[in-house]
Order: C-alpha cells, then structure tokens, then sequence
C-alpha cells in the first residue's frame, strides 16, 4: 500500500539555505534586487535562472521560503503566494481560463469566489455552471466542450459539504479539465494533489496564519503551472500583480510552524462542541459527527490525526434567535461576532448576512442555506467545557 504523504512532517521539516543560518531565516526587505553581470538580468526576465530575483513582483527570497514550505505541506511541486485568498483564486482561474471558457464551480463556496465567477468573469466571456458537487451526476452533465476547470472547496463554506476529490479529479480529466481545489477549512487534514487535484488555493489569511494579522493567499501547483504564471510576458500572477509583501510572508512562515498543533486544539474543539450540540438536541454540522452527510467521504480522504477541522454550523430557524445567539455569545465571552475564521479566538456570524451575502437569496435557499444558520470557527479554548457551558446558557436564553 502507498504510504500517504505527511503534510506536518513536510511543512515543519523543510530547511532553508539562510546564508547567515538563522533558525527563522532572513527577510528580504528590497523591491528589487541588482545583477553581478547584465547577461544574468536578461535570463532572469526570460525565465531561464534559479535562485536570481529581479522584482518583488515576480518573486523574492522572503516569498520562495513560504512558497516552498506551503507546496512541501501540500505535496505540489511549487507554489506562489499573494496578496490575499482572492488574489490566489483569481490568478489561478485567470491563468487556466480565456474568452469563450466554461468553469463547473460548488454551488456552496465562498462568498466572494461565488461573486467573482458569477458577476466578474462574464465580463471576460467567461462563464459558471454552479451545481452541487456532492452529485457527481450533476457535476458531469454540466460539463460543455469549453470546460476548462471544475472549482470546488474540500469543505465548503459554509455548509461544510465534502467533496470527493478522487472523483471529481477523475471527472475533470476525462473532460480535458483541471480541477481547482481550495483548501482553506482543512490545511494538513485534507491534500487534494494526493487526490488527484491539479492546483490547490488557499486563504492564508485563516488557519495557515491563525493570527488574523494580515491576509495572504497561496496556489500551490506543479512547476511549469506557477513558472507559466510568473511570466513576465502573459503570467497572470506577474501581470495582475498580487504580490505579498516579504515582511507579512515571513511572518505566516514562522506561524506555520505551530500549525499542526494548532489544528488539532482547533479540531478536538469543535469535535467536543458538535458533540454536545446535537447531544442537546441541535441541528448541527460537523464532519466529524457520524450524523453528518459527507463523513464517509470525509474519513476517506482525511489525515484522522488532525481531526475534522476547526469548523461548525448550528441552526437555529430563524435570523432573529441566530442574532441574538451570537450577541449573547460575544457579551458572555465565548468569542467574536466576525466574519473570517482560524483564529485562536472562536468567530461566528450568520453567513445568509454575512460570509455569503453576496448570494442572492433564493439561490441560498436553494443550496440549503437557511437564515438561521450559524458559522463558527472554534478557538483554541483551553477550557472547551466551560465554554459549552456559556453556550448552552446562551442557547437558552433564545
């Protein structure tokens, strides 16, 4: 049996060429950077040198140690960060897809992806079939002659829907498509590439970082995909430009070194707290609850040792108990009402209103996104009893 790939070990073991070998390695704080000889500009900008830098834009020291620890921890050959999860997203779609291209995309996504796939890339001539990728009969029909990319997220947001990456994979490539897999919800439990996906995005700005100290994206991918991407001819990463900055890339890179063992606090969290919830009587989501739709699926695909992710739903009916649940939350301190999520501090809000309003509302009635639905993003509570206790009062009080 193939052994799987261990994307703590990858991420946390990867060593890099400091030259004054500090344990976190230097920054590079210059936009641009000089040539000992004009002949090593020239091959810089045609693409043909390792380890020379000509631009921030295009690449930095500080930017290729991330890159290469995010592509270590999802098993792709290279990567390329940016500026934020969007930033990510659209440089990937932008690169795979011209005028008169179809894209088949989850019907249960990010709400701002969503708002770009169907109200931006028309204006480019590109359009969206969203469907639900749990049918993968549906997923099928949906594909035309100019699909060039199946979109889904390994568990979508917000409904937590799981994807079968294999199939879909098998799917896209049948079709001469690739599949885009954003790994956001579930860094080190879920490696699409292992499945079959082609790219794999994620928001860094959420759990990779955990701080929400800045936003940050990453397309990790194979070599020639992030080099077609770099190019300074017709790369969309080098012509849209959405760069990081090399000070906030190394300050993710020295946080993703406590991400495994973040992610299991988060994960042993909202595993106890699902628990309780649907123990009392709740209607709530969690893969890692055996009442949940997708869990097989889940437990096929998951690294189990980093758990079922940080993320929850409980719905509650109605806006009005889901609001004032969230602010009797917030005053009891239990976490914030915000949007976002991987933080050490528990985040909720109403994603019909918030996260996903960019939805129309009868397409989220039609995807099963009811207005009482709750989205949390379970903390790193030291004491996770005693904050089911603050729930539960607050539950009763609604």
């Amino acid at each position: 049996m193939k052994k799987r790939h261990n994307p703590a070990v990858a991420l946390t073991g990867i060593r890099y060429d400091d030259p004054y070998r500090g344990v976190n390695p230097s920054i590079s704080d210059s936009a641009t950077f000089s040539f000992e000889k004009a002949s090593y500009m020239k091959a810089t900008f045609e693409g043909k040198t390792e380890g020379m830098y000509l631009y921030t834009r295009h690449s930095s020291p500080t930017n290729r140690y991330l890159e290469r620890a995010l592509a270590a921890m999802e098993g792709t050959e290279d990567a390329y960060v940016t500026a934020s999860g969007m930033g990510a997203i659209s440089t990937a779609i932008l690169q795979i897809c011209r005028t008169g291209d179809h894209i088949v995309a989850g019907r249960t996504i990010y709400g701002g992806t969503y708002a770009f796939l169907k109200n931006y890339l028309p204006k480019l001539g590109i359009n969206t079939t969203f469907v639900d990728m749990t049918d993968l009969e549906l997923v099928g029909k949906a594909i035309t002659k100019d699909t060039k990319i199946i979109y889904t997220e390994s568990v979508s947001n917000p409904l937590l829907e799981i994807s079968d990456i294999p199939a879909l994979a098998e799917i896209a490539h049948s079709h001469g498509a690739q599949l885009v897999v954003d790994n956001t919800f579930s860094p080190l439990i879920m490696t699409p590439h292992e499945w079959g996906a082609d790219i794999v995005v994620h928001s860094l700005t959420k759990f990779i970082n955990g701080m929400n100290d800045t936003v940050g994206g990453v397309v990790c991918a194979d070599a020639d995909f992030v080099n077609a991407a770099r190019s300074v001819n017709d790369g969309a990463a080098m012509l849209l430009g959405p760069v990081m900055d090399s000070i906030r890339s190394a300050s993710i890179l020295k946080n993703t070194k406590t991400l495994p063992v973040r992610m299991r606090k988060h994960s042993g969290n909202a595993l106890y707290i699902a628990r309780e919830l649907e123990r009392a009587g709740y209607r709530t989501g969690y893969p890692g609850l055996e009442s949940h739709r997708g869990h097989d699926t889940f437990v096929k695909l998951a690294h189990p040792e980093f758990g079922s992710g940080g993320m929850m739903t409980i719905d509650l009916g109605t806006l009005e108990r889901a609001e004032k649940f969230m602010e009797y939350m917030q005053e009891e301190g239990v976490g914030e009402l915000a949007v976002s999520l991987g933080f050490y501090r528990t985040l909720f809000n109403a994603p019909g209103t918030g996260t996903s309003s960019e939805v129309p509302e009868e397409e989220q009635a039609k995807m099963g996104l009811t207005p009482g639905l709750v989205r949390f993003s379970m903390g790193l509570d030291d004491d996770i009893e005693h904050t089911w206790q603050l729930m539960k009062g607050c539950l009763e009080r609604v």
